[in-house]
């Protein structure tokens, strides 16, 4: 199946023409991978999560390779760009600016050689890569230095030091801007070394088909852990507990298939509103009768 989607990709690229992104600075690249990594979660969403915020990172790079919107294939695969970004994205705000990077490079990659880049492989690899960089910077960042540095500095204010504030930002901004910074520096000079290897060899369609498996069982990771609901239902007194049949059976199975369902849906082109308001009531309805929780 992903061969067949490769394929499909490829035929459809053929007849592309070749771009050249506008030249810019490697300063104000980068200091637009920072700044705007900082404000990704300033449009934090339900359905999305980050991905308007990482649309709004990447945009001045979109912007620079399909600058001129006269032409009608230009224009429609910028707006096919734009379009792409905009698939669920979460990852730990800080290291978003390596991810960035990557897909930055890659993106004037495709632009550069439309025939023989998938430009598929770009959100395979966000999502490979959000699972296991949000494990680390989640641990590290916001479970080990944000701890200390607050700490520390609560410590310091309760005895009346005003150096409490000042050095907990101190010890918890410096290292998570220079990550960011470095990060984005790090993503994008990997990714033209990355995109190059990809090119010979057929590595694109090996890299696109592990990078799916991944992004495939983070989705389904992401099930299990972030769609909390189960049956509280019980028959014989207690001695019989649905929800530990069906765990016995198939762990999360309530979520998958409550997931699986809104997935169909959607795929039939149902509103988004009339499924948040049709899943808030049914929920409500559901948890009042006693038959989830």
């Amino acid at each position: 199946m992903v061969e067949q989607t490769v394929g499909a990709q490829a035929s459809e690229t053929t007849e592309l023409k070749s771009l050249e992104p506008q030249s810019v600075s490697e300063n104000k690249r980068l200091w637009q991978f920072f700044w705007r990594t900082w404000a990704i979660q300033a449009s934090w969403n339900y359905e999305g999560q980050m991905n308007l915020g990482f649309l709004y990172s990447i945009a001045p790079t979109l912007d620079r390779i399909y600058a001129d919107e006269s032409d009608p294939e230009i224009l429609q695969r910028k707006k096919d760009a734009y379009h792409r970004h905009t698939a669920l994205y979460n990852i730990t705000q800080q290291l978003n600016s390596f991810v960035l990077g990557l897909a930055a490079s890659m993106e004037e990659e495709y632009a550069r050689d439309p025939k023989n880049f998938n430009p598929e492989v770009i959100n395979s690899l966000k999502v490979s890569l959000m699972g296991p960089l949000s494990g680390i910077g989640d641990s590290l960042l916001e479970g080990t230095l944000r701890i200390i540095s607050f700490g520390l500095g609560a410590s310091l204010a309760a005895q009346g030091s005003i150096l409490g504030p000042i050095l907990a930002l101190l010890i918890s901004g410096i290292p998570k801007a220079l990550i960011t910074w470095f990060g984005g520096k790090f993503g994008y000079t990997l990714g033209a070394d990355y995109v190059k290897q990809l090119q010979g060899g057929g590595m694109m369609e090996r890299v696109m088909y592990m990078a799916s498996v991944v992004g495939l069982m983070t989705v389904g990771a992401m099930i299990a852990t972030m769609v909390g609901i189960t049956t509280p239902l019980q028959f014989q007194d207690g001695a019989v507990v649905i929800q530990d049949v069906l765990d016995g059976i198939f762990p999360a199975m309530i979520p998958l298939a409550i997931t699986m369902l809104f997935y169909w849906l959607l795929k039939k082109k149902a509103s988004l509103t009339v499924l948040l308001l049709g899943g808030i009531a049914a929920s409500l309805i559901a948890s009042f009768l006693g038959v989830l929780a």
